[in-house]
């Protein structure tokens, strides 16, 4: 009997401490901006993640997979390769670099039920990569269903600056739309000191504009989440669709000569 109440408490802890933890669609490149005598060969790594407790869920090969550059969309899923992060699937690709310009890397994901929410979760996620001291073209909508539009330019950034974006869905600023923080924590150094401050919680304004002030260098997501209007199918019964806006962006320590 004690031995099925600790299995039943344990199978409670595991499934309290996967809500609590955020989901974030991941898109890392290897590099946010490529300078004059750096590898001009980008590994981009896609995958679905709790970024900052450093725990990985299974990804299905994208819907879609690419990157604007210079104004025109270039189709990148056939370029993914299937590889654990995390010791999860996921999916990885390399990117040449050809020209000065920005790039957004951009992921469209299956989606993916949450047994612990009871919902399936979609993350439409991106980033912005630069090369060559070229910055055009950095706040370029890709038209997902859900996106975040950076007001502040994604890359150049140190720690300590502010970010802005607008959190949109089908094109629409979202009013007062919830959006989650969370750091990439890759070396697993970063410690939260409670619950409260694994992942910093905000709300975007009027306008669907949110602000954030991040403290530490790293790569930093944000995620503008909505719950969408149509409900997904999941054994005879409609189940909620969370929608989330991803952008992830690469902040610099400052350096002393």
């Amino acid at each position: 009997m004690k031995r099925i109440i600790v299995v039943l408490a344990c199978l409670v802890l595991c499934f309290a401490v996967s809500d609590a933890l955020a989901h974030f669609g991941m898109v890392i490149p290897s590099d946010s901006m490529v300078m004059q005598g750096d590898s001009t060969k980008l590994n981009i790594t896609v995958s679905f993640s709790h970024p900052m407790e450093m725990v990985g869920m299974d990804m299905a090969r994208p819907k879609a997979f690419g990157v604007l550059v210079g104004g025109a969309k270039k189709d990148l899923l056939k370029a993914l390769n299937e590889v654990k992060v995390l010791e999860r699937k996921a999916w990885k690709a390399d990117y040449k670099v050809e020209k000065p310009g920005t790039m957004i890397f951009y992921m469209e994901p299956e989606p993916y039920w949450e047994e612990a929410e009871d919902s399936f979760i979609s993350h439409y996620t991106k980033t912005v990569a630069a090369a060559f001291g070229d910055e055009d073209g950095w706040d370029e909508e890709i038209g997902l269903k859900a996106e975040i539009i950076p007001l502040t330019r994604p890359f150049g950034l140190y720690a300590g600056n502010l970010f802005q974006g607008i959190v949109k869905v089908d094109g629409k600023p979202v009013p007062y739309a919830t959006v989650e923080v969370e750091y990439y924590n890759k070396d697993k150094k970063a410690h939260a000191p409670t619950e409260y401050m694994i992942t910093q919680s905000l709300k975007a304004d009027g306008n669907g504009v949110f602000t954030y002030a991040v403290p530490k260098a790293g790569w930093w997501g944000f995620a503008g989440l909505v719950t969408s209007d149509t409900k997904m199918p999941k054994d005879g019964k409609d189940k909620d669709h969370e929608l989330g806006a991803v952008i992830w962006v690469e902040f610099k320590d400052w350096k002393s000569r």
